[in-house]
């Protein structure tokens, strides 16, 4: 089997029709053992070659089908399963192998109700119809036919045959309606099903993104970024180091005293759009609690998360907050360095020692917890 056919063999939809395939020769050998009975009791009115060729002509139709599954080429076809095809060939077969068992055509013809069970769960029901009414022809045309030209003395018994199969071939019509019926409803329920799982699973991110971010400036909230940067920890490789920076804005209260809190907010969202700008898609900030935010910047080095903030600081001071114009914005900067095997919540106390001495220093500045003096 090349590469291509097997790679259409394992698509899922394939698959499915080779296990349906598989089904339908697994049916065609109990048939040919029922022909191999007929000929070795004698009721099979033709030589051997001629069974030989029935049989070659069976085999022949199912190594084309067998292909066209392996090569992917039903899949362009109107229908990919070949239900219909398959089953005219198996009722073709089927009456081909009846004609030459006249006597005992009666107690075979529930072959027939077999395979058109073969496209009860497939066809459409006017296709099923049009198979049923093609079976019943046939079987209805082999057995006037014998009761015409051979044994007119059977003609009650060949018309009570073909009565009972047409009643057969009605209710499997009906039970195929009623069965596609059942099919349709079934997938407006899973697409009804599927359409609530992508709803509630919607859902569930808009409420997992609400549990993780602030509401005032949409970054992340305290408790989301710890579980963040616990994580950053833990793969963390030897060599490679986090920055981690406390950042406090300035005479907050001031600004909240002498232009209000809805001043005081859109400075807090000022803050949070510079910080989008400049920082990277990957690196991490949120607010920590109230004028206070935390950043953590992934392999990070002394340098890099200096200029960082320090990028911060002066971008915020040039900001201009919408709608509330507030003068003097600044904001103070405590950081620290993280290894493999380091403690978050000792790292933050060393930033938020930082922060304190950049606020006792005279604010407006970044400070960090490796060094006893400003970064500059």
């Amino acid at each position: 089997m090349s590469s291509r056919t097997a790679e259409h063999a394992r698509q899922p939809s394939q698959r499915l029709l080779l296990k349906r395939f598989a089904m339908a020769l697994g049916s065609y050998a109990l048939v040919i053992l029922l022909v191999l009975l007929a000929y070795a009791l004698g009721l099979y009115q033709a030589d051997g070659p001629a069974l030989a060729l029935n049989l070659l002509l069976l085999l022949l139709s199912q190594l084309v089908f067998l292909c066209l599954y392996l090569s992917g080429i039903n899949q362009r076809l109107c229908d990919p399963s070949l239900t219909e095809a398959q089953v005219l060939v198996a009722l073709a077969w089927l009456s081909l192998f009846l004609w030459h068992v006249p006597t005992a055509r009666g107690a075979l013809l529930g072959i027939y109700p077999l395979v058109m069970l073969f496209g009860a769960f497939q066809l459409r029901p006017w296709v099923f119809a049009r198979c049923a009414a093609l079976a019943w022809l046939l079987f209805a045309g082999m057995n006037g036919w014998d009761a015409y030209h051979l044994q007119l003395d059977s003609a009650p018994q060949a018309l009570l045959q073909t009565a009972v199969l047409g009643v057969l071939l009605l209710w499997l019509s009906l039970f195929a309606v009623y069965v596609q019926d059942l099919r349709r409803r079934m997938m407006r329920r899973r697409s009804a099903l599927l359409a609530h799982r992508d709803t509630l699973r919607g859902m569930m991110q808009q409420l997992e993104e609400l549990a993780a971010t602030d509401e005032l400036t949409g970054l992340y909230n305290r408790r989301h970024f710890l579980q963040l940067a616990e994580r950053a920890l833990l793969t963390l490789q030897p060599g490679q180091r986090l920055g981690l920076a406390l950042i406090d804005l300035d005479h907050f209260k001031r600004i909240n005293d002498q232009h209000g809190h809805a001043a005081g907010d859109r400075a807090l969202q000022a803050f949070a759009a510079v910080a989008r700008v400049c920082l990277r898609d990957h690196d991490i900030l949120a607010r920590y609690g109230g004028e206070e935010f935390v950043l953590l910047l992934p392999e990070c080095d002394a340098e890099r998360l200096t200029a960082c903030c320090e990028r911060l600081r002066l971008a915020f001071s040039q900001a201009e907050p919408l709608e509330q114009p507030v003068q003097g914005l600044s904001l103070s900067a405590g950081m620290a360095l993280l290894g493999p095997g380091d403690d978050l919540d000792r790292a933050l106390h060393a930033a938020d020692q930082a922060l304190y001495r950049a606020k006792h220093e005279g604010r407006n500045r970044c400070l960090a917890a490796w060094t006893a003096g400003h970064v500059d």
